[in-house]
């Protein structure tokens, strides 16, 4: 998980450079070529076969990768880092609904109780403690883009139970390929409407260890760690340990010197402890 903790703060000062269709094309161009050598090396050739598991997958890539990439850094071009990463700080709370759901597994009422009391924290977090203000505001329009973010992102970690006899790595690469095959035919699409353009070298090289950052750290490593997670842990467990990544988020836009509202910081502390209390708490059962 602290691998993606500077994502938002990076990605937020390479978005002037590099559109949000041209971001997620880049990242997963690299990244799949280092995953298809990665699993190739470790699990053999034939990992790379789908057997007749092509259209689930690219459903997962679809969601989860073309998704979660394009409404979150189109999100974050209204919105700030650290309301990004509080705002997918949802995922806990989505997960658990949608595990009540799918499977018929209710959460119980401490958990229940610490996902509205973290409910309430992002609340405050967005709308700095003014929620009419923050409604009239086009940051409104970036928070929604990234809460469908998280929804996109939550339903990749389920879907991932669905491919039991896959490992995490080879689920990662093979939900990662259409996926940013999507990526690219979107980025194609918003260039020929014109809401994209093709980004020049200059541009590229501008941003170059923020790309190495974004697909080597971020997609590779993030991504093999985040699947397997979920496999060991379970998908619920896991989305709490993401907890990390507001944490990171804060306190570097703090060291760039940043300021907070006071709303703001209290709802983020009351995000991260009623998502660590509820850690301690199904850890103890």
């Amino acid at each position: 998980m602290l691998c993606w903790a500077p994502l938002f703060s990076v990605a937020k000062r390479t978005l002037p450079q590099l559109d949000a269709y041209a971001l997620g094309t880049v990242r997963y161009a690299i990244a799949i070529v280092l995953l298809v050598a990665i699993l190739a090396a470790v699990e053999g050739r034939a990992a790379l076969r789908y057997d007749g598991r092509l259209g689930l997958a690219a459903l997962a890539g679809a969601v989860g990768v073309a998704g979660f990439n394009l409404f979150v850094w189109i999100g974050l071009l209204f919105t700030q880092p650290e309301h990004a990463a509080i705002i997918v700080q949802l995922q806990t709370a989505l997960t658990a609904f949608a595990v009540w759901v799918t499977r018929g597994q209710r959460p119980g009422g401490f958990t229940l109780a610490c996902v509205a009391a973290a409910l309430i924290g992002v609340v405050l977090v967005i709308t700095k403690g003014s929620f009419l203000v923050k409604i009239e505001s086009s940051a409104f329009l970036g928070d929604a883009l990234v809460f469908l973010a998280a929804v996109c992102w939550v339903s990749y970690a389920l879907l991932a139970a669905r491919f039991p006899a896959w490992s995490p790595l080879r689920y990662t690469v093979l939900t990662c390929i259409p996926g940013g095959i999507a990526l690219a035919l979107a980025n194609v699409v918003a260039v020929a409407i014109g809401v994209a353009q093709v980004p020049s070298f200059a541009a590229l090289a501008n941003v170059g260890w923020q790309i190495v950052y974004l697909s080597v750290c971020s997609v590779v490593l993030g991504a093999i760690g985040f699947n397997a997670a979920v496999r060991r842990l379970g998908p619920l467990n896991t989305m709490l340990m993401l907890n990390l990544v507001p944490i990171g988020v804060f306190a570097i836009e703090s060291a760039l010197g940043r300021g907070f509202a006071a709303a703001e910081l209290s709802g983020a502390a009351l995000v991260i402890a009623a998502l660590a209390a509820n850690n301690i708490y199904l850890r103890k059962a």
